[in-house]
């Protein structure tokens, strides 16, 4: 699990201020205002409650009520997002993500991104071994069609092709863009499904096999998860594609 804070104090929230900020994210992309019971049915709770939570919400200008009575956000959660936005660093998420897959797998594990027909390596965490392959922030590899190029072409186009969701994810290919280097990838989402990288795991082909990778692709899926959840994002909803009642492959296999 991704920890964006070290130490915190061993307290219990107050239930108060979890309903007031559940009422805050009910709303959703595209809302304009909701109605009392369009509250009551996202967060659960009584209109009575969301009443009286909502006036100190108004207090502090989180939430205004209209004339027919709905609810709409207020200028402060503007004012509170451009903050975050200015403050946000992604490596404040990303390396710690890393380490705790490298700690797992004790393999070198990287977040690339797409930089048109190449894919840069913005962050990085070596293996703990002495053999593996030796790169650095800000190295740049072709998109060719190891496992990090692939989930960066397939995540990376909107919208994403549907036989994106009939493959296995991580995806492990071995020898692609060096014949003794084998790689092990998944996408990391941001707001609204939108692709925010390649969170991959690389290393010889003589310890990261496909047996091997295969222990590592649900610590993988949790860890994508963890940085999405993290990054704000969600993963895109991907129905399973089938012609004539048997599921489709994808062109990319799982064994490289």
């Amino acid at each position: 699990m991704i920890e964006r804070r070290q130490n915190r104090p061993a307290v219990e929230g107050v239930a108060a201020v979890d309903r007031a900020l559940a009422i805050l994210a009910a709303f959703r992309r595209g809302d304009i205002s909701l109605s009392l019971a369009e509250l009551s049915e996202r967060t659960g709770l009584v209109k009575s409650t969301i009443m009286r939570l909502a006036v100190s919400l108004e207090r502090y200008g989180l939430l205004v009520r209209l004339h027919d009575a709905s609810y709409q956000l207020d200028a402060e959660v503007l004012r509170l997002g451009v903050a975050y936005q200015q403050s946000f660093r992604l490596e404040t998420f990303v390396l710690p993500a890393l380490e705790d897959v490298v700690a797992r797998c004790s393999e070198t594990t990287s977040f690339y991104v797409r930089r048109g027909e190449q894919r840069l390596c913005l962050f990085r965490v070596e293996s703990p071994h002495l053999l593996r392959l030796h790169m650095h922030q800000g190295d740049m590899l072709p998109m060719d069609s190891s496992a990090t190029a692939q989930v960066l072409r397939i995540f990376g186009t909107q919208p994403i092709p549907a036989y994106a969701a009939t493959l296995e994810l991580p995806i492990y290919t071995a020898g692609m863009t060096d014949p003794h280097t084998a790689s092990l990838s998944i996408p990391v989402f941001g707001i609204d499904g939108v692709l925010m990288g390649a969170l991959t795991i690389s290393g010889p082909t003589t310890r990261l096999t496909a047996e091997y990778a295969k222990s590592l692709m649900e610590p993988m899926r949790a860890a994508a998860s963890d940085l999405t959840k993290a990054l704000g994002g969600r993963q895109p909803s991907m129905e399973r594609v089938e012609q004539d009642g048997v599921a489709q492959s994808g062109p990319f296999g799982g064994d490289g």
